[in-house]
């Protein structure tokens, strides 16, 4: 039997360290790296960097060119002026003309329309980078939390583990009473009963952390089933201090920032339709060919030309009127440049707001671990006196019973407070952009 036990033993032990730890640094990693979302966010940035170019500003001349050629057959009657000259009557007449050309609009002046475009530009450019971080501090968070997750849950196993030992052992003891006649059946049946709650409870407590390892997994987009194993402490900072995090959330929260860019940008679009109502000066030029044969005419008639030119000039345009739709237009922008301001607004109001019951919470748990701590020794020292007490004859089944399951709830209790303490801590770290320190 006792190598049977080695046996078994050497097998965990080899599978928990096929398995390997997952360092939190490790998961974090692997989830930037994999995470859809900083994908997406990075695509966008190409996108928005192929975007800022002086040619999408309209700021470099369109050069286009033409070229056609065109065919036609008819039937031609020509009568002339001079009667002593015959008509001329010609069926299957093969005319032909054609051209090819090279022209260039290059805008000089649209109400400095051009370089609100090129500012417009490159503000986007900001956005999609700020929407990045946002990505990557999210999926920071997330994968922490996650990651604490299971170390809650594992530490939660482990607890059950314990008081499933002592029932364990008060089922045993509980049977040898009653075999020899010293206890009665009720007690053993009692333990019995008590033995299989905390097993089942151990059960569904195993699932809890598989499925939390599941949810980890998925965060870091790989095989839900990888097998892998955990610290199993949770380690807090107790000095953050409210007012550094409220002045590092109004200087670097993302959301903040891209509220403020987006500020930008809606005044920006405001410029940019009045600017329309400016007059737009054009640089024209191009270089144009045509030709033309015609299979029939008077005998004085051109039977083919050629053409080449060269042309060049400036082009002014205004809108004088388009049915108050420009007009219609700025409105719009202004409207939309005062929500964008209430965006702004709200959303610092609501990061305020967050910020301050998420510290609260954190001062709440931190002060709480201090009480459950004290609370888990006292519950530890009560279940040692009373399972004594128990084998002596001296302390009932229910006793007993109502110590242990304290001692669980205690010792629950505290992983909570622990497990809040540092949820909350990275909160705070998300919301003022620490998380990334």
């Amino acid at each position: 039997m006792k190598y049977v036990l080695l046996l078994i033993t050497t097998c965990f032990v080899m599978r928990v360290e096929a398995q390997g730890v997952l360092t939190l640094d490790e998961a974090v990693r692997i989830s930037l790296e994999n995470n859809y979302a900083i994908k997406i966010a990075k695509s966008n940035q190409k996108i928005a960097d192929n975007n800022n170019t002086r040619g999408n500003a309209g700021m470099l001349p369109v050069v286009t060119g033409s070229a056609n050629k065109n065919y036609n057959i008819s039937s031609v009657t020509i009568g002339l002026f001079d009667p002593n000259l015959p008509t001329i009557e010609r069926s299957g007449v093969a005319n032909n003309t054609g051209g090819a050309g090279i022209n260039a609009v290059w805008t000089l002046y649209d109400g400095l329309g051009m370089f609100i475009a090129r500012d417009r530009l490159r503000e986007l450019q900001k956005t999609n980078v700020t929407q990045i971080e946002s990505a990557v501090e999210n999926s920071i968070a997330q994968v922490s939390n996650a990651y604490y997750d299971i170390i809650r849950q594992s530490r939660r196993v482990k607890n059950l583990k314990q008081g499933l030992e002592i029932s364990n052992d008060r089922l045993k003891l509980s049977r040898d009473r009653y075999e020899v006649g010293q206890g009665s059946k009720v007690d053993f049946l009692s333990a019995q009963v008590d033995y299989n709650e905390d097993k089942a409870a151990l059960i569904a407590q195993e699932q809890a952390l598989e499925n939390s390892k599941i949810s980890l997994n998925s965060l870091l987009i790989r095989n839900l089933q990888e097998g892998f194993s955990t610290h199993d402490t949770i380690t807090y900072d107790k000095t953050l201090s409210l007012d550094i995090l409220r002045e590092a959330t109004v200087k670097q929260n993302p959301l903040l920032i891209l509220a403020e860019q987006n500020k930008r940008l809606a005044e920006m679009e405001v410029k940019m339709q009045k600017s329309a109502q400016l007059p737009q000066i054009d640089l024209v030029t191009g270089y144009n060919y045509n030709s033309s044969n015609n299979g029939a005419g008077a005998p004085q008639a051109t039977k083919s030309l050629q053409n080449f030119a060269f042309n060049y000039g400036l082009r002014a345009s205004i809108n004088i009127f388009d049915g108050y739709n420009q007009k219609r237009r700025i409105q719009n922008a202004k409207i939309g440049q005062e929500i964008a301001n209430l965006q702004e607004g709200d959303l610092r109001n609501q990061l305020n707001t967050a910020l301050e019951r998420t510290y609260l919470n954190y001062r709440n748990a931190l002060e709480l671990i201090k009480l459950e701590t004290e609370n888990y020794k006292i519950a530890r020292q009560n279940i040692d006196i009373a399972f004594e007490r128990y084998k002596v004859g001296n302390s009932t089944s229910y006793e007993l019973r109502e110590v242990q399951r304290n001692a669980v709830v205690a010792e629950t209790r505290l992983i909570e407070a622990e497990y809040n303490a540092k949820i909350t801590e990275i909160e705070l770290l998300r919301l003022s952009s620490k998380i990334l320190e």
